[in-house]
């Protein structure tokens, strides 16, 4: 089963979603419940930091809210700053855009592997003035691990076969560009089309550096982070 396991490591806080879990709606969110503040970490500091540690991040947003809901069964988005990235789990569909910014507080855990930030509430990301700018990071295919995860990722490389599906989630793609294999998911809200990509072909891809279980894989945000290049 395809869906992320969010383990939950909280305070009396935020309760995990898992596999076999509903997807989430953008239904209304409940009341907010006054928190002790707590103090400014970088994303970096943030990823490095134990599960469970409750913190404060400001970051620029690299995924739209609810772009991978599909495989994620999270409404939430990604954010970005010079050293890290990371992904904010949400039950709520905010709107977050690529560029804007924000600030975040929660609480550090993990889902499937993957570095996770869950707010105790929606009223804690809180959109700030500004736009900032995520430049994708080039970076060979065998290279994707756990030192890019978080971060928007470029490649350059060779689907090694068909289009896989992993429906209800969405579909797979092996590309290659010689330094070894790593997976491409295109999860169903993206509006990415699977039957525009064959064996052989050479793709350009941009995405979020994430990991399912054992393995890493880029995931693409929108049509524009997936074509062919010849």
């Amino acid at each position: 089963m395809r869906g992320y396991e969010v383990v939950a490591l909280t305070l009396g806080l935020v309760a995990a979603a898992c596999a076999n879990a509903m997807p989430p709606s953008a239904g209304t969110p409940p009341p907010a419940v006054a928190a002790a503040p707590v103090r400014l970490q970088s994303i970096g500091a943030i990823r490095a930091s134990a599960l469970g540690t409750r913190a404060t991040l400001e970051g620029t947003v690299s995924t739209p809210s609810g772009a991978f809901n599909s495989s994620f069964y999270d409404l939430g988005f990604a954010v970005q700053d010079r050293t890290g990235g990371i992904f904010v789990s949400l039950p709520f569909d905010l709107g977050r855009v690529v560029g804007q910014r924000v600030r975040v507080t929660g609480t550090r855990a993990d889902s499937s592997g993957l570095a996770i930030f869950v707010p105790d509430h929606p009223n804690d990301v809180t959109l700030l003035p500004g736009r900032g700018e995520i430049r994708p990071r080039s970076q060979t295919t065998g290279s994707i691990g756990e030192a890019t995860e978080g971060f928007i990722v470029e490649l350059h490389a060779r689907a090694m076969g068909p289009v896989a599906a992993d429906l209800p989630y969405g579909y797979k793609l092996t590309v290659d560009d010689g330094s070894g294999p790593v997976l491409v998911f295109i999860n169903l809200e993206t509006g990415i089309d699977p039957t525009h990509y064959h064996a052989g072909d050479r793709l350009r891809v941009i995405g979020f550096s994430s990991q399912y279980a054992d393995h890493y894989e880029v995931d693409p945000r929108s049509t524009a982070d997936l074509r062919v290049e010849d």
